[in-house]
């Protein structure tokens, strides 16, 4: 397994962080921020997805 690269933690109101982290096989990886250790794997284009619908609002819940 190739190392993950994390981002920096997004934070939204509260106290919900989160980190996505991606390596160089092509996965991205979407975690709690400090519990990096449980994160969800997928692929890159399932991960843009689901922030997109983020972004577009679709999914705000979620945060």
């Amino acid at each position: 397994m190739s190392p993950i690269v994390w981002e920096d933690p997004f934070c939204a109101e509260g106290n919900n962080c989160f980190r996505i982290g991606t390596d160089a096989e092509g996965n991205a990886y979407l975690a709690v921020a400090g519990d990096e250790g449980n994160a969800i794997r997928d692929s890159r284009e399932a991960l843009a997805a689901l922030i997109r619908d983020i972004k577009a609002g679709k999914v705000d819940h979620l945060l």
